[in-house]
């Protein structure tokens, strides 16, 4: 077996499909392929996709397209397609892209070694039989291997709630929590190879719960901050209908629990998270919002939302606009709609013209950066707690992250890199901070 195989993969979406390519990585490995930075350069290629919007979906059909075009400089080149476009259009991908080689569903990463073996055979193979239940992370790898200073750990998959936008649960399958001797064994691993922050993940993580009796997720939090060397604990996504007081009660109680929470909105409107199936309401989110701040003060919000939602009125969009002003996000991401197959939503009927779409969403991101950047300039002066994770945005900078999630830039050696230092913050800018450390 050749030992100097190069793997190049692209990366596309959430942070679990970053960790799903961190387990294709490492899979891989097992059978002689290393990782590349080029895809050029590479024997294998594989694109690790998101179909949660329209946009992402359809850049990977432009990418198979180019690519088509450049193989006759590279003929053996392998191709693979994985996560939710794969699971979504299944062999539809091998007919549409003749020169496509293989398709590894999101239920399917731990067959990657033999699809790959077989493409190499010149077999053209496809797999996207759901694993729907707990025996899906019997698949995952025994040994963990630490890329950084923090590393991604998955600790439940799929989601249950079936909004009405939302394609997940149909390329992701239904909930499933990983056991927690299974985590904290993670846990324990990397933190021994020198990581010292993790970040817990799950479609839907703060639903992670393996049954009465049993650890739900505010009591998984107090058994990782008890693992010696890990000194931050972050965890994304939160659904709003999940987070219960006691989870509320871990930003008072969990000190390695950093001071930030990604807790999509979605839209501001009731009548709009009604046809949207979100769960709870306007003022339900407020008022949770308002318990977070008062458990852990200063702690940073951001959020997801949805423009030009099917039937979403100009009074609708309002009520976002302000229900975002009032939460005060320090970030949030903002799309314009996407229609997703399968979804309930995609029947709605749409009155709302696309360009006037457009002008919600600019108006939105131009209300975001004002508070973006008015939280950021709120921190000058401050002293900061930052991992260093590594270089900066200018040479002789090095950059990490604040517990609110900030990103700092400030001049200092790549030694400090995994490091814990105090850094002053100088300046405040819209998408990060300027400092300088505290000797």
């Amino acid at each position: 077996m050749r030992k100097d195989k190069k793997v190049h993969i692209q990366t596309f979406g959430c942070q679990m499909n970053v960790s799903d390519s961190e387990r294709m990585l490492q899979l891989l490995s097992g059978i002689g392929y290393h990782h590349v930075d080029n895809w050029k350069e590479a024997d294998l290629l594989i694109l690790n996709t998101c179909s949660v919007r329209s946009k992402a979906e359809e850049k990977i059909y432009s990418i198979l397209s180019t690519i088509k075009g450049k193989l006759k400089r590279n003929s053996g080149l392998i191709i693979g397609v994985g996560g939710c476009v794969a699971q979504q259009e299944g062999e539809k991908l091998l007919k549409m892209a003749p020169h496509l080689n293989f398709v590894c569903g999101t239920h399917n990463i731990h067959l990657l070694p033999q699809m790959v073996k077989e493409a190499e055979a010149g077999k053209r193979v496809s797999d996207t039989a759901f694993i729907d239940n707990e025996m899906r992370f019997d698949l995952f790898p025994k040994e963990y291997q630490a890329t950084g200073v923090s590393h991604l750990v998955t600790i439940m998959q799929g989601c249950d709630n079936y909004c009405s936008y939302c394609i997940v649960p149909y390329v992701r399958g239904r909930e499933a929590s990983r056991q927690a001797e299974d985590i904290l064994a993670e846990i324990k691993s990397v933190a021994s190879k020198g990581v010292r922050e993790v970040i817990l993940l799950g479609q839907n993580v703060n639903s992670y719960n393996l049954g009465a009796g049993s650890a739900n997720f505010p009591a998984l939090l107090t058994k990782v901050a008890e693992i010696d060397n890990i000194e931050r604990i972050r965890f994304v996504t939160s659904h709003p209908k999940d987070i219960s007081s006691e989870l509320v009660n871990s930003f008072s109680t969990v000190k390695k629990l950093c001071s930030h929470i990604h807790l999509p909105v979605q839209a501001g409107s009731n009548r709009v998270l009604a046809m949207m199936n979100r769960g709870y309401s306007r003022e339900e989110y407020l008022l949770k919002i308002e318990q977070l701040k008062k458990a852990r003060p200063g702690i940073s919000v951001t959020s997801d939302i949805i423009v030009g939602f099917p039937g979403e009125t100009e009074e609708d969009f309002k009520e976002t606009l302000a229900l975002v002003e009032e939460v005060g996000y320090s970030d949030s991401y903002c799309f314009v709609y996407s229609p997703r197959p399968e979804t309930k939503a995609a029947e709605m009927p749409d009155p709302v013209p696309k360009d006037e779409k457009q002008e919600r969403l600019e108006r939105l991101l131009e209300l975001q950066r004002g508070l973006s950047k008015t939280h950021n300039m709120s921190l000058e002066g401050s002293v900061q707690k930052v991992l260093v994770e590594g270089s900066g945005g200018k040479t002789g900078q090095i950059s990490g992250r604040t517990s609110g999630n900030r990103i700092v830039n400030f001049p200092g050696s790549a030694e400090l890199v995994g490091n814990f230092v105090d850094v002053k913050i100088i300046r405040g800018y819209q998408n990060s901070l300027l400092g300088e450390l505290v000797s």
